[in-house]
């Protein structure tokens, strides 16, 4: 018989990391390397301990917890205890007590599987104080990556997909790559009362007219994937002064690599297109490109096996957010699970899951874990 978790104890864990950093809004302010952070990481390794587990912070301040005794290739449990401002108690941390309680309870069980899964808490997932992923990324590089056969992460979806469909659980494929562009249209600030439009080189109406149609362009390319315009800026700036140069930048966001290629493609195309007809001149710039990252078959499978055995209601879905799952899944196999996200809120205060499917995903993550294992799941 499958051993069970523990949701009182998980939901306890829960509630208490939250008030390390925790907000009088319900919110939780635990930036990586912060004094909260720190707090929040020296507790999580206290716990560990008292799972059975050795634990310790290393050089970059990742939390890792071993069986004392390892049996073989250790399958890696985890997410991030680090939030960005004014966060929600959820994100990240939600899977590492999931990781701990799966642990805790094949070792209280005396499962055979309990000396083959360890629990990790990276450093700065988030990139609010760094670069994001350092400690994933540091974990890949290091000597403990060696013993490490597999990854699988438990996650809030922080999307409103799940939920909206009325579905429980999500095996994730895939982690969306993500590519920013800069546009910069420059024509000629004039006096906008004195100006006829058709006498005008408005570099504001340019790039207004190429950002009202970035939904139909990126929909055009592949139906799934996302973009978005979250900055622009006219200069002057001015009330009274035609907008000589516009500025912005443009995100996208797909599964599939060459969706990503054929939408910068047809953003340049309608961006030039718009420029000569505004008698603008046109820059873009490049400027980061992050790839996709499919993740391992055999483990999403195992993931969707412990899904359908759930007998709850799942779908298959990619990963619209970043995840330490796309650095690990770089040198082991992975896969990741997601549970819903109340109205598909996350990085807020109003983060939040309901009790049942967070305790739901915690068991679903331990039957997935076994199934990756090899070990029988019932």
């Amino acid at each position: 018989m499958t051993p069970r978790i523990s949701p009182e104890r998980l939901l306890a864990d829960i509630a208490a990391l939250a008030r390390i950093g925790g907000r009088a809004d319900g919110g939780v302010d635990r930036l990586a390397g912060s004094r909260a952070d720190l707090e929040g990481r020296r507790w999580l390794a206290e716990r560990m301990g008292a799972a059975g587990l050795e634990a310790n912070l290393d050089e970059v301040n990742n939390v890792f917890g071993h069986p004392p005794a390892v049996t073989g290739g250790l399958l890696l449990l985890g997410s991030h205890t680090d939030t960005v401002p004014a966060g929600g108690r959820l994100d990240g941390a939600y899977g590492v007590l999931a990781a701990l309680e799966v642990a805790r309870t094949l070792r209280e069980s005396g499962h055979p599987a309990a000396d083959r899964v360890a629990v990790a808490s990276f450093h700065d997932e988030e990139g609010v104080s760094g670069k994001g992923f350092e400690g994933s990324l540091a974990f890949c590089a290091g000597p403990r990556m060696a013993g490490v056969i597999g990854y699988l992460e438990l996650h809030i979806e922080q999307g409103p997909r799940l939920e909206a469909e009325g579905l429980e659980l999500g095996a994730v494929e895939g982690i969306v790559g993500i590519e920013r562009h800069r546009l910069e249209f420059r024509g000629e600030p004039n006096h906008a009362g004195t100006t006829p439009f058709e006498m005008r080189r408005d570099a504001g109406r340019a790039s207004v007219r190429l950002l009202a149609g970035l939904r139909e362009l990126v929909q055009l390319v592949d139906p799934e994937m996302v973009a978005n315009a979250g900055e622009i800026a006219f200069h002057p700036g001015a009330p009274n002064v035609v907008p000589g140069l516009a500025t912005t930048q443009v995100e996208f966001r797909a599964l599939r690599p060459d969706s990503l290629a054929r939408a910068a493609e047809a953003l340049r195309f309608a961006a030039e297109r718009i420029a000569g007809e505004e008698r603008c001149e046109l820059a873009i710039q490049p400027l980061t490109s992050w790839p996709a990252v499919a993740l391992d078959p055999d483990f999403v499978a195992a993931v969707e096996v412990a899904c359908v055995a759930s007998g709850r209601p799942w779908r298959r879905l990619a990963s619209g957010a970043g995840h330490d799952a796309e650095i690990l899944a770089r040198h082991v196999p992975a896969a990741m699970l997601f549970v819903p996200s109340r109205r598909g809120v996350s990085h807020s205060p109003l983060e939040d899951t309901d009790p049942e499917h967070l305790a739901l995903g915690c068991q679903t993550l331990l039957e997935a874990a076994l199934l990756a294992l090899g070990e029988e799941s019932s």
